[in-house]
């Protein structure tokens, strides 16, 4: 074996080492050492304790090396080496998180690594973890739950509450969906300096999200044309090259001169009553996710023209969140994450708020998970359906479109004709944008 297949070789065995067992092993530390530095690379590419932000600050020409890290392989022995000694700070840095209480400034240092790991794999900072576009684009499958995972994990090991009550670590904590989760938990149980904190840090991320929802609404297609309306006879409406097209047979040669017998117009015509919009949305625990995103693009929608919009809550008991739809901020603090489902209590609350069944839309996002109150649900869900509302399931709605619903609802919605959609929430958005064109 060459040289560099035993120095890229100490690289490697020393992460699997210091990834399984905290403690140092003298002979790969040394060794490691002596292949990092006979590379010219920092010393702190083997420091754990140092951040990737903290080594590109200080080394600004190995920033652009580990971009694309994970997706590409070195032209030569040498540089598969130093790609290993780089491979190894970031894996390093984002999978040995260690054990024991995790400060304000650990948490923010390991999101900052998470997207130093994500730009590694070649997506934007944030994309796998639903923090980038967090809500739409991210692919990251079972990635995602294991840094997700991660990140929930080093929150519960926060002594959150004290971190919360210090304005100066509470300004260190960047806000993501598993810190989120946890103030939403804990908030009836802050006042004072660390309950504002908590707010401030709640109103942020969801601000971060509202500006990337209304991004995607903009960028969603407009709908269909309503073609039961038949189109305005007027001139900006006339379809020129349709008309000629059609009237071709009423040529005259002898004249020269096209005879027109007919015109043909564009259909522009769109939805000219209001369109209501409920959104039902399943508050147990399991739904965070879903909780955030779909209360922001409530809120969006809300503020659209000729589109009324309602919010529900549900989990043992439905909640009416309409009055604050206009500001998911206030939306989230009135809302308690719980464990239980009452479909059915949901329904009810949702019923009373149709008045007009063919202009009306009723997103339901939840897992379906009912148990005995499954089939009164369903049987409520497909009279409706029956009755002209247009009922779109979503099993959640998380960046990475993952989710999980009740086979058992997942069947009878597909045989319905309303299959439940993905969890990304862009599919979402375009439907919704289609029923309201």
């Amino acid at each position: 074996m060459t040289t560099a297949h035993h120095r890229r070789q100490v690289l490697y065995w020393r992460l699997l080492a210091r990834l399984f067992d905290p403690d140092e092993q003298a002979a790969l530390e040394s060794a490691s050492v002596a292949v990092v530095d006979d590379l010219a690379l920092p010393a702190a590419l083997l420091d754990p304790s140092v951040s990737v932000d903290t080594v590109v600050q200080r080394f600004p020409h190995l920033e652009s090396e580990f971009d694309g890290l994970l997706t590409t392989t070195a032209d030569d022995r040498d540089g598969e080496v130093r790609r290993a000694a780089l491979i190894s700070k970031v894996l390093l840095n984002v999978f040995a998180t260690g054990s024991g209480e995790v400060t304000a400034g650990q948490l923010t240092r390991w999101q900052a690594d998470a997207g130093w790991f994500e730009r590694a794999l070649g997506a934007e900072p944030g994309r796998l973890r639903g923090r980038s576009t967090g809500v739409g684009g991210g692919s990251g499958g079972d990635l995602t739950a294991v840094l997700a995972g991660i990140e929930g994990e080093l929150v519960k090991r926060m002594r959150l509450r004290e971190v919360l009550a210090d304005p100066r670590l509470a300004r260190q904590l960047t806000p993501g969906m598993s810190l989120i989760e946890q103030l939403l938990r804990d908030k009836s149980n802050l006042d004072g300096v660390a309950l504002a904190n908590a707010k401030a840090l709640i109103r942020r991320f969801v601000d971060e999200v509202a500006e990337v929802l209304r991004t995607q609404v903009a960028q969603a297609p407009a709908g269909t044309v309503d073609r039961s309306v038949p189109p305005r006879r007027v001139l900006r409406n006339l379809d020129v090259n349709r008309t000629i097209w059609q009237n071709l047979p009423r040529w005259s040669p002898a004249d020269e001169r096209l005879y027109v017998d007919r015109l043909y117009y564009r259909h522009t015509a769109r939805r000219t009553s209001p369109a209501r919009m409920i959104v039902v949305v399943d508050q147990s625990g399991s739904m965070v996710d879903a909780m955030v995103n779909c209360t922001v693009l409530a809120s969006i929608f809300a503020g659209l023209p000729r589109v009324e919009v309602h919010l529900i809550a549900y989990d043992t008991r439905a909640l009416d969140l309409t009055p604050w739809v206009h500001d998911p901020f206030e939306v989230l603090l009135r809302t308690d994450l719980g464990g239980g489902n009452d479909g059915p209590a949901a329904l009810a609350l949702a019923q009373a708020k149709i008045a007009a069944p063919a202009d009306t839309v009723l997103v339901w996002i939840s897992d379906f998970y009912e148990f005995d109150r499954s089939r009164p649900l369903f049987d409520g869900i497909a009279a409706l359906h029956r009755s002209g509302v247009r009922f779109i399931p979503v099993g959640s709605v998380t960046s990475s479109g993952a989710q999980q619903v009740n086979p058992w609802f997942r069947r009878r919605l597909r045989d319905l004709g309303t299959p439940v959609i993905s969890g990304n929430i862009g599919k979402l958005v375009t439907e919704l944008k289609d029923f309201i064109a």
